[in-house]
């Protein structure tokens, strides 16, 4: 039962502008789509440290990571997708407030969640990587052997073989792994975001 009625949210002395000043940079919400085994995780761990090593606080939440914990409550369909999604918004919005560089890794494959933590985080704060790899460069790769394991049956509801992948259609960027090397996609990444993460 939602009581929303009876909520009233403070106002805290201590704000996000503030907080801003105190560790000398701008927050945002790096979020990066893509089909899984398109190299999310591995692009979002090497900017994380890229952006350690030039001095800025930032925090990865990676798809696998959360779903171990904040989120293992929820399964694979629409629903619990969706949910997942919603839920990984809020944490990101919280972190916008703190200050911190959010990086996310997730499939995320619906362009309606996607628009919701861009309105949630607020659009000056989100900055959407399409992850772009195909569907057999993927599957190539299968690093979690779930492709594998989606061609036996044994798991449904997969992106990109049984569930759609809806590709962004205005991402703020747009990096292909089929055709890039790992630094050259987080060089990209981090030459654009840079101008606006600096105070």
């Amino acid at each position: 039962m939602n009581n929303s009625k009876n909520l009233f949210p403070h106002n805290h002395f201590v704000n996000s502008e503030l907080r801003q000043k105190l560790i000398n940079q701008r927050p945002l919400l790096i979020w990066l789509s893509g089909l899984s085994g398109s190299g999310k995780s591995t692009i979002a761990n090497v900017l994380e440290k890229k952006l350690y090593e030039n001095g800025f606080l930032s925090y990865l939440l990676d798809g696998d990571n959360i779903r171990v914990g904040l989120n293992n409550d929820l399964g694979f369909s629409d629903e619990d997708r969706k949910e997942n999604i919603r839920r990984i918004a809020e944490v990101s919005k919280l972190m916008i407030d703190a200050g911190v560089i959010v990086i996310t890794a997730f499939i995320s494959p619906f362009e309606e969640e996607r628009d919701f933590a861009k309105k949630l985080v607020k659009k000056e704060n989100y900055f959407l990587v399409h992850v772009d790899c195909s569907i057999e460069k993927c599957e190539e790769r299968d690093v979690k052997g779930l492709y594998k394991k989606v061609r036996k049956g044994e798991i449904k509801n997969f992106t990109g073989i049984d569930s759609p992948y809806e590709e962004p259609k205005n991402p703020s960027l747009k990096i292909n792994t089929e055709n890039e090397t790992v630094d050259e996609s987080v060089e990209k990444i981090f030459s654009v975001i840079l101008e606006k993460i600096k105070v």
